[in-house]
C-alpha cells in the first residue's frame, strides 16, 4: 500500500529529515530497480576487473553528486561526517566553547565571544590569541579552520584546556573550559534609529529566529517603535516555518503567506493564523542579491499584500524546497521536492537550465549587465507580471523579488587599494591587533557606548596599523586611493572596533549610515514615498 506523506508540523525550507516509503511493486518502481541493477553491475565489474585498485566509496559519492547536479543547483549530497555541522545553523546551536575566530599570522585570534557562552563567562576576550589546546601548541604550525573546529568543538560537558596570550604579555593564561550548547543567533542587531523608527537585522532563519525577533520587537515597542526597518540583506534563508512565522508577525487575518507544490506533494497553503506583534505600523524591508529563499518568502508576502515597501536590489531567486533524505551510511541528500509560490502565484526561482556553474555565475553577471546600477537593464516580459492583492501594483516573478524602491550600488568610495585590503581581511586584523596592544586604555577611555558611536574619532595608530598590515601582505599604500576611500575605511574600522568593544548591534549603529539601502529606507519613511505608495493602509 502506498504511504501518504504528510508535512510535519515543523517544516523547514529543506523539510524535516524523513525516510521515504515507496511501493514495492508497480510500474513506477520498475525503472528505478532496473537502473539500480545497472549501476550495481557496473560497480561489481569495476571492483573485480579494473586495472588498478578502486575506491568504491569515492566513486559512488562522485556519481551521487553528478546525478544531483543534473537535477537542480539546490539538490545536494552531504557526507555523514559533515551532516551535523551542516544542520547547526538551522538548529540554531552547536556544542563548543563559544568563540568566533580568525586565523591571523598562523595564530587563532578570538574575534568575539558568544554572549552567554562558556568562554565569555570565563573572561576570554576579543583579541586573545589561542596558542595551546590541551597542552599542544597550535600557533605557528599551519593550523586551518577545520583543525580549530575539531580542537575546540565537542559534546556538552566535556572539557578543553586552552592557553592564551593577551596583549604584550608573554605570560600564558590558562583556561579550563567546559563545553556547552552554544546558540547561533539570528538577530544580529536591533535598536532605535530615532524616537519612532526601529531597525532589526536578521542573518538567517532557524529554530530560534522567532523567539529572538519577538524579544527584539517587545523591547523596541517599549522604546516607542512606530515604524520598522527589517534588514534581510545578505540573509540566505533557512527554515520555511521560520519564514512563515515571520510573515505571520506582519500580516493580519488569515492571509496566505506562501504555498508549496510539487509532483509528489500536493499544494499546501500556509496562512497567517496568529495575531502578530507588528501588524500595524509602517514597514520597510531591505534586500539585496544575497537575500534568498526564506528571505524571499517574507519579502514576497509583504509585497503581495501591500503591507510594506521592499527597498534595495533584486533578490537571489531561490524558490525550491528541499527535503533531507537519509542514506544507509548516515549521509544525506537534500532533494528538491517542491517549489514555493508567493500569495499572487509568483514562483521566483531563477532559471537553472544551463547548469550549476552558469546558475552560480548569474549573481555576478548582474553587475556586468548593469542591473546593480539601473533596473532599465532588465527586460521582463508581460508573462512575468502579477498584480498585488490590494492595490493592484505590478510585481514580477521569474527570478527573485524586485524591490518597490530600487537602490543602485554606491561606488563613490571604491578603489583598488580599499578592495585589496578588504579581500585580505585586514580590517579585522588591524582592529584586533590594535585592541590587543591597548586593551586597558581603550576599555577605560571608551566605556561610554553612546559617546563612542556618536563622537569617537579613530586614533592614527589604528589607521597606520592597517597600512602597515597592507604592506606586510604586499599591498603597497596608494595615497590617491586612500583619499578616495577614506570615509569608508574610517567608518569600517570604527564599526569593527565598536563590535569588538561592545557588541554586534554597535557595529550596525556605526556602519549603517554608509549603507545606501539603509539610508534610502529612512528617506522613504520621511520624504512621502511610503505614504504616496498607499501600502499598509488597510
Amino acid at each position: 500500500m502506498t504511504q501518504t506523506l504528510r508535512a510535519p508540523a515543523f517544516l523547514p525550507l529543506f523539510i524535516a529529515a524523513t525516510f521515504f516509503a515507496f511501493p514495492s511493486q508497480g510500474m513506477a518502481q520498475k525503472p528505478v530497480q532496473e537502473q539500480g541493477e545497472k549501476f550495481n553491475t557496473l560497480l561489481y565489474y569495476m571492483n573485480r576487473m579494473y586495472v588498478d585498485s578502486v575506491d568504491l566509496d569515492g566513486l559512488v559519492e562522485t556519481a551521487i553528486r553528478g546525478m544531483l547536479e543534473e537535477l537542480d543547483p539546490h539538490s545536494v549530497y552531504i557526507p555523514a561526517e559533515d551532516l551535523k555541522q551542516a544542520d547547526e545553523p538551522l538548529n540554531g546551536k552547536f556544542e563548543g566553547i563559544g568563540v568566533r575566530f580568525n586565523i591571523m599570522k598562523d595564530t587563532i585570534m578570538v574575534v568575539s565571544t558568544i554572549a552567554g557562552g562558556p568562554s565569555e563567562k570565563l573572561g576570554i576576550m576579543a583579541g586573545d590569541r589561542i596558542v595551546e589546546v590541551d597542552g599542544e601548541v597550535v600557533a605557528g604550525v599551519g593550523i586551518r579552520n577545520k583543525g580549530v573546529m575539531e580542537a575546540l568543538k565537542g559534546p556538552k560537558g566535556t572539557h578543553v584546556e586552552v592557553g592564551i596570550r593577551r596583549g604584550r604579555s608573554n605570560d600564558l593564561l590558562n583556561f579550563d573550559i567546559e563545553r556547552d550548547k552554544i546558540p547561533i543567533y539570528s538577530v544580529d542587531a536591533h535598536y532605535m534609529v530615532n524616537d519612532k523608527t526601529a531597525y532589526v537585522k536578521i542573518n538567517r532563519f532557524s529554530k530560534g529566529t522567532m523567539d529572538e525577533l519577538n524579544a527584539a520587537l517587545d523591547a523596541l515597542k517599549e522604546e516607542g517603535m512606530k515604524d520598522l526597518i527589517l534588514d534581510l540583506q545578505g540573509n540566505g534563508g533557512g527554515m520555511l516555518n521560520a519564514a512563515i512565522d515571520m510573515g505571520d508577525e506582519f500580516l493580519a487575518g488569515d492571509r496566505l503567506i506562501v504555498y508549496t507544490d510539487g509532483r509528489s506533494f500536493p499544494r499546501e497553503d500556509r496562512v497567517a493564523d496568529t495575531e502578530g506583534r507588528f501588524e500595524k505600523g509602517r514597514l520597510v524591508v531591505l534586500v539585496d542579491g544575497s537575500s534568498a529563499s526564506a528571505s524571499e518568502i517574507v519579502s514576497g508576502a509583504i509585497q503581495d499584500w501591500d503591507r510594506g515597501l521592499i527597498v534595495g536590489r533584486r533578490t537571489f531567486g531561490k524558490g525550491l524546497v528541499q527535503r533531507p533524505v537519509r542514506l544507509p551510511d548516515g549521509s544525506a541528500v537534500r532533494l528538491t521536492v517542491q517549489q514555493y509560490f508567493t500569495p499572487t502565484g509568483r514562483c521566483i526561482q531563477k532559471p537553472y537550465e544551463d547548469g550549476v556553474d552558469a546558475y552560480r555565475r548569474e549573481k555576478y553577471e548582474r553587475f556586468e549587465k548593469g542591473e546593480l546600477t539601473s533596473l532599465d537593464s532588465l527586460d521582463l516580459p508581460d508573462s512575468l507580471k502579477y498584480s498585488t492583492q490590494i492595490l493592484n501594483r505590478t510585481v514580477y516573478g521569474g527570478g527573485g523579488i524586485l524591490p518597490d524602491v530600487f537602490v543602485p550600488i554606491d561606488t563613490s568610495y571604491n578603489s583598488v587599494y580599499f578592495t585589496d585590503l578588504l579581500r585580505r581581511g585586514l580590517f579585522n586584523r588591524a582592529v584586533l591587533e590594535y585592541v590587543d596592544r591597548n586593551r586597558k586604555r581603550l576599555e577605560k577611555k571608551l566605556a561610554d557606548r553612546n559617546d563612542f558611536i556618536t563622537n569617537h574619532k579613530l586614533e592614527q595608530e589604528l589607521l597606520d596599523g592597517l597600512i602597515a598590515l597592507g604592506e606586510e601582505e604586499a599591498i603597497p599604500f596608494v595615497e590617491e586611493d586612500w583619499n578616495t576611500s577614506f570615509f569608508a575605511i574610517d567608518l569600517r574600522l570604527k564599526a569593527i572596533l565598536a563590535r569588538t568593544l561592545f557588541d554586534t548591534t554597535a557595529f550596525y549603529e556605526v556602519f549603517n549610515p554608509i549603507n545606501p539601502v539603509y539610508r534610502r529606507a529612512l528617506e522613504v519613511l520621511e520624504d512621502g514615498t511610503y505614504k504616496d505608495s498607499g501600502v499598509g493602509q488597510d
